[in-house]
């Protein structure tokens, strides 16, 4: 039951602060590396001359801490002196520090390595006071930082876009996390974000789906499982479509062959029209007409049919911890707003007829590689475009956004390229400005029309199943989950999720339920182990977190414990780095660089048995780690787990 899945992603925690600085983008009491950055531009700037400005805004954060915590490519000063050279004099020149120890020059870098005293204090106290809050800045979503008063900038992110009456396939996996993703993403950094889904909700289909009904429908399965039940009765119908194609195309070779040698065809063409008009093909597209004229019988299956698909859709999204803001589609762009697009078409001279159709002709504009697309078919009916065109027009004068994403698969990379193009040739490049694309690769071993397809419903439930049944062979452990079966539930869907987000969006995946549920390496289910083998460290320790905030943070010595909180201090940095990409990757490989470092310190570190000061400095470093962990996780869009049961991993409770 939805009921009993998780939530979709509480609130994200924002914080914001009035606080100025000289230099662009810095934001000291957010982002503990600013404090660093200031001071260092600060001291080299006083100790040699150099543009502080210039040093701040060409400080780099690093790959790996080996690099330093911060480092200074000194080609981008721009100054006339071999970057080697120039490196070795800024490292000489800079005054002894409190926060910094003396830099060293490497080849055409200063690599300045932050002290471990005054970072570790800041870093830790601030992210145990923070919490979940720690890491992000509402001050980039506003549209004037110099007054807050003007408000937040406004984003539409449009993804997930499944067909009506078919189940969400795990092709439509990839736009629906990346999409929350990305909404996680503006969120914490201050933008109004607006979650729309634009359902496949019109066209031709509908009145194949329609008309199948009447053949293969059932009342009872339908009400019982809607999803499954339409696209059982859409495969069906398909079939007869199939069928009906070959005798079609093979009577229209036969009519093309006699046409080449001049023999009459009246015969083979009027056999061909009856052929046509008694197929299942121009019957759908006879029932779509009648939909869009209005028909009210047929507008009103219509509409029960997308009731129906959205209603288990959302249970579906709340397994996944994606909510929408707007449900729109295809059938909500006004006719109007289509008409005003294809006047503003006509008007700026896009839109030109071709043997009975509209077309827009993109190589007469200078854009060879977007070639034509159709506008308006032969029979007047608007095709995808002319949607789309129309919908971009309403959707900025209802919300007037200041930027819209649409998360789509690379397939439609053309698509989206003409849509922009022909809203700016329209005389709307300021609108077609604020569009952009985030295209994907697809996952790859699916096909809806043959029936093939995995579901996504299914393929969570098997890999929860998978998780629930590792966790059941810890029997001791297993007693300890409150809700095993929840859990599992989680797990699996964090493996299919990470799984999705392991590479850069643009390379596809094979879907493969075994590395889903893999224990090994860089998995889903090893970050949940980690953030609960945090969880218990905790609990053994038996001191309360309230307390943390007074550990005597001085005792942190160890090599171990100064990388973690080093690597602690830039989750601020690939928040922001991570607002560039748009990558989950960015975040994910911070989490699984941070677990590593946690796993080859538990036996350095260890809390139980450890003097009582040692144990809760130690607790602090480990609480501020297990914080961290959680916001990456939760910006990704995944819940974790307080108790994880595994014999692969360990288990721990």
């Amino acid at each position: 039951m939805a009921s009993e899945l998780p939530a979709a992603v509480e609130a994200l925690t924002l914080q914001s602060t009035t606080q100025t600085s000289k230099y662009p983008g810095c934001f000291p009491t957010l982002n503990p590396m600013d404090i660093y950055r200031e001071h260092i531009a600060d001291k080299l700037s006083e100790a040699t001359g150099i543009d502080a400005e210039k040093i701040y805004t060409r400080l780099a954060w690093t790959n790996t801490l080996d690099k330093g915590d911060l480092a200074l490519p000194v080609a981008a000063l721009q100054i006339k002196k071999k970057p080697q050279e120039l490196a070795e004099e800024l490292a000489s020149k800079f005054p002894e520090s409190d926060l910094i120890f003396p830099p060293k020059a490497n080849g055409p870098h200063v690599q300045f390595f932050c002290k471990p005293e005054p970072l570790t204090k800041t870093v830790i106290s601030r992210i145990l006071s923070e919490k979940q809050a720690f890491g992000t800045n509402g001050n980039l979503g506003l549209k004037d930082p110099s007054d807050p008063s003007k408000g937040r900038k406004r984003i539409i992110l449009e993804f997930s876009s499944p067909n009506i009456a078919k189940p969400f396939h795990a092709g439509h996996l990839r736009s629906t996390i990346i999409g929350g993703f990305l909404a996680n993403i503006y969120t914490i950094v201050g933008w109004d974000v607006i979650k729309m889904n634009y359902l496949g909700d019109w066209g031709k289909q509908y009145g194949l789906l329609a008309n199948g009904f009447k053949y293969f429908g059932d009342e009872e399965a339908l009400t019982k499982d809607p999803i499954n039940h339409l696209f059982n009765v859409y495969v069906k119908v398909n079939e007869i479509v199939r069928e009906q194609e070959g005798p079609i195309k093979e009577l229209k070779d036969e009519i093309k062959t006699k046409k080449e040698k001049g023999e009459d065809v009246s015969a083979q063409e009027a056999k061909l029209a009856e052929l046509v008009d008694a197929s299942e093909d121009e019957k759908a597209r006879r029932y779509f007409k009648s939909m869009e004229d209005g028909d009210p019988d047929a507008l009103a299956l219509w509409r029960r049919f997308r009731e129906l698909s959205i209603a288990k859709y959302k249970q579906t999204y709340a397994r996944l911890n994606i909510d929408f803001d707007v449900y729109s589609g295809e059938s909500q762009v006004k006719k109007e707003s289509m008409e005003n697009a294809y006047k503003a078409m006509e008007k700026a001279g896009v839109a030109e007829s071709s043997e009975g159709a509209v077309i827009a002709d993109f190589t007469k504009f200078g854009a060879k590689k977007l070639g034509k697309a159709i506008i308006i078919r032969k029979d007047g009916t608007p095709l995808y475009l002319t949607r789309d065109i129309g919908a971009i027009i309403e959707r900025d004068d209802e919300y007037h956004f200041d930027k819209m994403i649409y998360v789509v698969a690379s397939q439609q990379d053309l698509h989206l390229a003409q849509l922009f193009k022909i809203t700016e040739l329209s005389g709307r490049k300021d609108l077609s400005d604020r569009c952009q694309h985030i295209n994907f690769g697809m996952v790859k071993g699916m096909s809806t029309r043959k029936g093939t397809v995995k579901f996504l419903d299914d393929v969570l439930q098997d890999v929860g199943e998978k998780m629930h049944e590792v966790m059941k062979k810890n029997e001791a452990k297993y007693e300890q989950v409150e809700n095993p079966e929840k859990t599992a539930d989680i797990l699996g869907i964090t493996a299919v999720m990470v799984q999705d987000m392991t590479g850069k969006r643009i390379n596809g995946y094979d879907f493969n339920l075994d590395a889903m549920t893999s224990f090994e390496g860089d998995t889903g289910p090893y970050l949940q182990y980690a953030h609960a083998r945090l969880r218990s460290i905790t609990r053994k320790a038996g001191i309360d977190e309230s307390e943390l905030i007074s550990a005597i943070l001085d005792l942190l010595t160890e090599k171990h414990a100064v990388d973690l909180v080093r690597l602690l201090a830039t989750w601020p940095d690939v928040v922001l780095n991570t607002y560039k990409t748009l990558e989950p990757i960015t975040v994910l490989s911070y989490l699984f660089r941070m677990t590593h470092m946690l796993s080859s310190s538990y036996d350095v570190l260890k809390v139980i048995g450890s003097e009582p000061e040692t144990m809760k400095a130690r607790l602090a470093l480990y609480t501020a780690a297990r914080q961290v962990l959680f916001n990456g996780m939760r910006v990704l869009g995944l819940t974790p787990v307080e108790r994880f049961v595994s014999q692969s991993l360990t288990g721990i409770g």
